[in-house]
Parts: C-alpha cells; structure tokens; sequence
C-alpha cells in the first residue's frame, strides 16, 4: 500500500465545498444554532475516540505528524503502531477540516496495522472503532472497541469510543455503566467528560457539572485545558447560563488561542446575547476552517433571521454538496439530512433520511430529528410519539423543546404547547436566531406571555 494512496476523484468536491464556505462566510453574517442543532455535549461525534492530545494538534502541526510518520514508515513498514498512528491522524485531519475524503486512507493504514500484527493489536482496533464512530458506523465501532478490550481491558482510547458508541446508539444505561466502569479503572480526563456527557442526558446536569469541575481539578496541559473548559462552556450554553459559558470558552481559548470548538460556542452565546458582530467574528472564521453541516446550516439560518434568502440558500447548498461528499467516503449523513432538509429543503426526503437513522440507532437525537420531519410532513400524532420518545431518558435540550411545542400546538393542543414553548425560551432562550423568534411568536398567538 502506498504511504499516500490516490485521493478518490472527489477530493476536488472537498476543496469546492472548503472554498464555497470560505467564499460565502466572506461577507458579514450571523451564526447560531440550528433548532435541531444539540449542544455539543464533553464528547461530540467529530472528537469520539481520538486521544486528547491529537484532539488539539493544530492543522500545520498535525501536518507534520503526518508527514512524519509517513517518512518513518518508508523506512520502517512493519511498525504496527505506526501504522495505527498515521490512521488516527488521517482520522483527525478529517475532523478538522471536515473533509472526508481521508477516512479511505485511515481505513487502509489500519488494514496495514492489522495485516503487519494480526494479534494483540488494541490500537489499531481501537483505532478502526474511533473510525467508525467518525463514520457514524456505531454499531461497527463498539465491535471493534470491544475486541480491542478483550486484549487490553485498560486501554482508554477503546474505553472511550465504547461509551461513545453506546451513547450514539441510545443505550444510555449501559452507557453510563461503561462510563462507571471506565472512572474506576482508568480515570482521567477522557473518562470524566464522557460520563458527565451521560449523566446529561439522563437529565443530570448538576451532577454533571460537579464530574466536569472535577475534570477541571485535574487538567494542566494547554489541551486539557481548552477541552474540559469547553465542556463546561457548552453545559453552561445548553442552560442559557451565558456569562458561564462565555467565561469557559475564554479560559479555553486563553489555553489554546484559535481551539474550534471553543471558538464556535462563544460565537453562539455572543449572539444568543445579541452581541451580533462579535459572533460574526468568530463564528466566520469557524466555517472558514471547518465547513461542516452544522455551522453551515447555522451560518444559513441566521441570514434568513436577517432576511437574507440568497445567502441563506447558498449556505444550505454547501451543506447538501457536504453530504454528498461525505457519503460517497462512507459516513452516514442521514441524521444530518434530516435535520437541515426538514427546514431548509426538501421534507419528504428529510422524512426518508430521518426513519432511516431512527432504523439505525435509537437516540434521543434521533428521535427528535424523526419527530420533526414527521411534523413537517404534517403527521403530527406519529410526531408527538417521536417528540415524547426524545424526552424519555429525561435529557432537557431547548430545541427538543421548541419541536415537541410546535408538534402539540399543530394538534391544537394549546395548553401542552404553551408549556413546552416556554420551557424552551426559560432553559435556553437563544438557543436558534431562528427557533427562538419563531417559539416566541407561536407562544404569543397562544395568549403565552413571552
């Protein structure tokens, strides 16, 4: 296999997309959260499984490990762990740029691993589940993060994508219980913002919060910093505690200057806050670096809070080019699709990609996507089944809220409507530019005062 095996054809779509969203965050804009858009809990989808430390290598840094390691394995092609190395850096490039198009080349380096040590080797399985798992392919990643547990029952990386993966399938019981399992015998950092991230969505964020303060405790490096800090910042944002979270994410930035995930959320409370240009800053250069489906259809969104339908539209073209892209390389895009498509496009295929996730995995996420496709389709009793389903393990998101809301204000249920309107606006009042207006406005033709 060569060290840099051929770009499939559409690598060249990759750089439309990067160009695209640079080219259309160019002008001013507002970015803010999607209404299906959750909170990025301690462990988002585009961070399951990577090591803490790769997790905040800069692009040029990471570049150089790359290159690196390419070299040293021309010299020396049966390092196993090497090869499980450049895998999980390709996997890394791929999240930070948000093209896909290297996960091809990380699936082939851990093929490499594996046909160089077929025994004993933890990384490379661990390292083939986090691709998975970056694939959305959950029940493939808990496979292989188990098999690499059976021979290294202490390897955190597997640990990690474990409860991962339990999550993204909606088993949140035995999530928590690998979460449990993982802060007695090896805990650290990793562990302490996956069980928070579990105890959140079974409707504990207190006790989350204490689990991050304590990850807190025990975070020195720069990294560790920027990521637990951001964690709480996102906790913080999801309860519309927004002088918290804006204080989380500087102390993240302050560790790492420029770190994304930190650098979206404050832009986000910058504008749920109505500090418009400040989030312009920040959220623009997020999509600059990063042009991925959820920062995309934001930037979208928030033109469309500004009248503006043109960008709006271009913005949610870019997003449909994305997912292109991404399934042609082997990621599952369904919940993506459906998500943007119910508002911004065509909902009869939002209802198609939304069942088929839902036929997938079980989530609380996926139950919301499921309910608000259904309610755009007007079948607004199988919505509100979905809508309630979304509720069950307890997780209180805002705009889980606001759908459910809409659902039962559709069925002219005025009363349930109200509350669950208000609830979204109490808990998280700028959780969407536009789910929040269109919450008020739907609570005001109610006779909600808002």
């Amino acid at each position: 296999m060569a060290l840099r095996p051929p770009l499939p054809r559409t690598v060249r779509t990759a750089a439309v997309v990067c160009t695209l969203a640079v080219g259309l965050t160019a002008a001013s804009s507002v970015l803010g959260g999607t209404p299906g858009d959750r909170p990025a809990g301690p462990v988002s989808l585009s961070a399951a499984g990577a090591p803490a430390a790769l997790q905040q290598v800069s692009a040029d840094g990471l570049a150089g490990r790359i290159s690196a390691l390419q070299k040293h394995l021309r010299a020396q092609p049966k390092d196993a762990s090497g090869w499980s190395g450049l895998g999980a850096a390709y996997i890394e490039q791929a999240r930070g740029t948000g093209d896909p198009t290297r996960y091809p080349q990380a699936e082939k380096t851990f093929a490499r691993s594996l046909a160089v040590q077929p025994r004993d080797n933890d990384e490379a399985l661990a390292g083939r589940a986090s691709l998975a798992a970056a694939r959305h392919d959950f029940t493939s990643a808990l496979r292989d993060a188990d098999k690499a547990l059976k021979i290294n029952s202490y390897g955190q990386a597997a640990m990690a994508v474990r409860i991962d993966a339990l999550v993204e399938l909606g088993r949140y019981k035995d999530a928590y219980a690998a979460a449990e399992h993982a802060d007695a015998v090896r805990p650290g950092i990793p562990v302490f913002t996956r069980l928070a991230y579990v105890m959140e969505l079974r409707g504990d964020p207190k006790g989350a919060r204490e689990v991050l303060e304590r990850a807190r405790e025990s975070a020195t490096s720069p990294s560790d910093i920027a990521y637990v800090s951001t964690s709480i910042g996102q906790l913080a944002w999801g309860q519309g505690r927004y002088d918290t979270a804006r204080r989380a994410f500087g102390t993240a930035l302050r560790a790492v200057p420029g770190y994304l995930p930190a650098l979206e959320y404050r832009g986000r409370t910058a504008v749920a806050q109505g500090r418009v240009s400040a989030g312009i800053r920040d959220l623009e250069e997020v999509v600059r670096r990063s042009p991925l489906p959820a920062q995309l259809a934001a930037l979208g969104e928030a033109y469309e809070a500004r009248g503006d339908a043109a960008k709006a539209k271009q913005q949610y073209a870019v997003v449909d080019t994305w997912i292109t892209l991404a399934r042609a390389n082997g990621v599952a895009t369904d919940l993506d699709s459906a998500l943007v498509a119910a508002d911004h496009g065509d909902v009869k295929q939002a209802l198609k990609a939304a069942r088929a996730e839902w036929d997938r995995r079980q989530t609380v996420h996926t139950a919301d996507a499921l309910a608000w496709a259904l309610h755009r389709n007007g079948k607004d009793r199988e919505a509100l089944d979905a809508a309630e389903r979304a509720a069950g393990p307890g997780y209180r998101n805002a705009a889980f809220l606001y759908h459910r809301g809409m659902i039962e204000k559709s069925l002219g249920d005025e009363k349930a409507a109200r509350g669950h309107l208000a609830d979204a606006l109490d808990l998280n009042p700028g959780f969407s530019p536009t789910g929040s207006r269109d919450a008020k406005a739907a609570l005001k033709r109610l006779g909600g005062a808002r």
